[in-house]
């Protein structure tokens, strides 16, 4: 039998006008309801444990890791004999109607490794649901839940409900690209440690402003903050993101960025020979500057287009040119010089060129139109 196409709903935001307490119900539901399948399927189980993750396999809380058999409608299936009208579980996001048959639901998580989102509170609202150890090349790899009543992903940060012990400690923000990140995180430091890392994740959007504003106000923001993304273009663009949205309002602390290797996140570091070791170091003594990061990856973005860029003067005046913007984005004149030493180390230019074409930024914008701001 061939996949159902599926209906989707004509509002943005499902369970509109249902009651809040029954899609948290039926969400807690699912909660149990996946867990327990875990507890039965030993690929999950064996991928979670290969991956250094299987403490989440012996011990449910603080994480309520499950799993969303492959079958097509079995959590739906599971909380129709519970009680829970349709309306209700495609209002929580658990359920979508198919387009060949309205009155047919299937669930909306299918053989998926499955990470429960909560509320500050500690209520759960959603799930991010990562692909099977089975799963093909073209199967997305996380899938968010849709956004309703209860959950809107651009306002919560993964992680934050579980680890309130160490944001309240005033622990070090880390922020990751997915649930696998912020676990293997936090199985890198000792509950007993007195300083450490806590490590956040947007819940399968690029990092928004709401976020930014809550990450600006965790106790260890004095601290400063680590982004710690994957070596590859998303994870560049997104600490770019990150160094835009931080920068201003001024974050409290330090804005640093974790370098990996390609292939060598977070959560793969943590599968390594001393992985916890050295997941530690390289977000503590072995990050750097944030905006460092950023104009690394801006270079590195024009030599990919023109990789001869650097080969003569014009080429290296021309990577100037783009460059020297960013030393008006530093936050002193100390990070504002050591800008304009690494811009003259990469790109081989003198430093009359890096401060002649500084001077000649500066007077665009003292003769450009005022702005509001």
């Amino acid at each position: 039998m061939g996949a159902p196409r599926l209906n989707q709903p004509t509002s943005p935001v499902r369970g509109t006008g249902l009651e809040t307490g029954r899609l948290l119900a039926a969400v807690e539901a699912a909660v149990t309801y996946y867990r327990a399948q875990l507890e039965h399927a030993d690929g999950p189980r064996t991928y979670l444990t290969e991956r250094g993750l299987g403490v989440l396999v012996q011990r449910e809380w603080p994480w309520r890791v499950g799993y969303a058999p492959s079958s097509w409608s079995s959590l739906t299936s599971h909380l129709r004999a519970a009680g829970f009208a349709p309306e209700e579980l495609v209002g929580a996001g658990l359920s979508t109607r198919t387009r060949t048959d309205p009155h047919r639901l299937i669930d909306v998580f299918r053989d998926r490794v499955m990470f429960p989102i909560r509320d500050p509170a500690g209520t759960t609202v959603a799930f991010l649901g990562r692909s099977g150890p089975d799963a093909g090349k073209d199967v997305p790899k996380y899938i968010n839940n849709p956004q309703t009543a209860i959950y809107n992903k651009r306002q919560l940060l993964f992680g934050l409900a579980e680890q309130q012990d160490r944001v309240a400690a005033g622990w070090t923000p880390v922020l990751v690209e997915g649930p696998a990140d912020v676990l293997a995180v936090w199985l890198s430091y000792s509950r007993s440690g007195r300083t450490g890392a806590v490590a956040l994740a947007p819940c399968g959007t690029t990092l928004t402003d709401t976020q930014a504003t809550i990450l600006r106000e965790l106790p260890g923001a004095a601290q400063g903050l680590v982004a710690a993304f994957d070596a590859d273009p998303a994870g560049r663009a997104a600490v770019d993101r990150a160094w835009q949205l931080l920068r201003h309002p001024r974050y409290p602390g330090p804005l640093l960025a974790a370098e990996f290797r390609a292939g060598a996140d977070p959560a793969e570091l943590l599968r390594r020979p001393y992985g916890k070791a050295q997941l530690r170091a390289a977000l503590q003594r072995q990050a750097q500057p944030m905006l460092d990061t950023v104009l690394d990856h801006r270079l590195a973005q024009l030599i990919e287009r023109h990789p001869r860029l650097l080969e003569d003067i014009d080429g290296r005046c021309a990577a100037v040119r783009v460059l020297v913007p960013l030393l008006f984005e530093a936050t002193n004149p100390d990070e504002a010089t050591r800008v304009a030493r690494r811009i003259v180390t990469r790109t081989g230019a003198g430093v009359d060129t890096v401060a002649i074409t500084a001077i000649a930024r500066l007077e665009d914008v003292l003769h450009g139109p005022l702005s509001d701001s």
